[in-house]
């Protein structure tokens, strides 16, 4: 597989693994695992929520707004 980069990304990519002392092969594959990483977690959370929307297990607006609140809190 080939990717191409503008030429601005290149150069943040270079600078970024000079930075860290890294090669921007490594940086490139980094980022992908991470990308990929939080794309599954938040496909997987995505159908948990679908299923139990199916099931009717739904929270109330002020139930919603008391747990973002309270993850805040913490």
């Amino acid at each position: 597989m080939e990717v191409h980069f503008n030429p601005e990304q290149e150069a943040r990519l270079h600078q970024l693994a000079t930075r860290t002392g890294r090669n921007p092969e490594q940086v490139v594959v980094e980022a992908i695992d991470r990308m990929l990483d939080y794309d599954e977690r938040f496909l997987t959370a995505v159908e948990e929520g679908r299923a139990a929307a199916r099931r009717g297990d739904l929270l109330e607006h002020d139930e919603v707004v008391a747990r973002i609140e309270q993850m805040l809190r913490s």
